[in-house]
């Protein structure tokens, strides 16, 4: 926030209170006060911890009171005096500027913006308008990177990845919750899926040498302008929570690379039970034992090819055939016929997705 601000309110306030009074910032330093002189002074409190937001402190005849941020105050007002009007006057100072500070975060902080773009929290109408006051360029093309902590800690994520983008005027890193970061990337209207994934698998290497917990990135697809980032924000969003599905191994999942799991995710669950009904007439899929489901996976893996599955699976051809005979006895679906096969692939995926209860956005 710009001192100049704070500079002006101090300034109109000199005369009403008749006191020298001034904000410095969480260094000590003086960045405003009615005595201009004193400005970029630092003032050694001899405090060890920060001042609170909740009490007024008395040192050295001035009293102080800090705002902004009640867990780490970033700025605190002084008043000359340690009566009781001293109190009252940094108490009022401290609430008024606190509320003048908040104001011009939320006007022109440019981070906050895109996070309210993102989060859906600004109507449609006023993005245009509100980009054009912070001077963002509408044609950029972005993307929407989401980095999910899986496991929590005391290390600060945000903080890695923020180091990773110190670009502030074109790319953002936002603080969704406590385990949520998303990094809004300006890229370059020719790049492709792969070289996003690479950069992705960049910021995962970082992690991993800084965070001991697992993290999982989501890559939404590539935006132009600011008003379809909310939607790259989603599709990030689906991809991680499709990814939990069906990509329980991988790290990296983009939206454009999910495929007919996308299409499985977006289905209602009743039609995905109907589905099921419907394929397995014969009996249920939950009557194929682990070693059958684990053939029919090697055999989708290497291709519908007989002889290479059994290479895989160090059976005898024979056996395999025997096998896949008994899957069509018990489902009515022959997995050498490649139409059947799509049907039991897709069905096995419903059946993933039905058993894991995904979150919708």
């Amino acid at each position: 926030m710009s001192n100049r601000l704070f500079q002006s309110v101090i300034h109109q306030m000199k005369d009403a209170v008749g006191r020298t009074i001034g904000v410095m910032d969480d260094t000590g330093t003086i960045v405003s006060c009615t005595e201009l002189s004193r400005v970029g002074d630092v003032v050694a409190t001899g405090m060890t911890e920060p001042f609170s937001v909740n009490a007024s402190v008395i040192i050295n005849g001035n009293t102080y009171r800090a705002f902004g941020s009640p867990m780490q105050p970033e700025f605190t007002v002084f008043v000359e005096g340690n009566d009781a009007l001293a109190d009252k006057y940094a108490c009022i100072l401290a609430i008024s500027l606190s509320s003048i500070k908040q104001y011009y975060d939320e006007k022109y902080d440019r981070g906050n913006f895109i996070k309210n773009v993102l989060l859906d929290n600004i109507l449609p109408g006023d993005i245009y308008l509100k980009s054009r006051e912070l001077h963002f360029n509408n044609d950029s093309v972005r993307v929407v990177f989401l980095v999910r902590l899986l496991d929590p800690s005391d290390i600060s994520m945000f903080d890695i990845i923020q180091s990773l983008f110190p670009d502030k005027t074109k790319d953002f890193v936002i603080n969704i919750n406590e385990s949520d970061v998303a990094i809004v990337k300006d890229i370059s209207a020719a790049i492709d899926s792969k070289d996003l994934e690479k950069l992705a698998r960049s910021i995962v290497d970082a992690l991993s040498s800084d965070v001991a917990n697992h993290a999982v990135i989501g890559i939404g697809t590539s935006v132009r302008g600011i008003k379809d980032l909310a939607r790259s924000f989603k599709e990030a969003q689906i991809a991680l929570e499709v990814g939990k599905v069906f990509d329980t191994e991988k790290v990296i999942v983009s939206y454009e690379n999910l495929g007919i799991a996308r299409l499985i995710y977006q289905l209602p669950s009743t039609l995905c039970e109907m589905f099921l009904k419907e394929v397995f007439k014969r009996g249920s899929i939950d009557s194929l034992d682990h070693e059958t489901l684990f053939t029919i996976q090697k055999f989708f893996e290497n291709n519908l090819n007989v002889s290479e599955t059994s290479r895989k699976l160090f059976v005898h051809r024979n056996t395999l055939v025997y096998r896949l005979e008994k899957i069509r006895k018990l489902t009515g679906l022959d997995l050498r016929e490649f139409d059947d096969a799509i049907v039991f692939k897709v069905a096995l995926m419903v059946k993933k997705y039905l058993d894991s209860s995904p979150i919708k956005y």
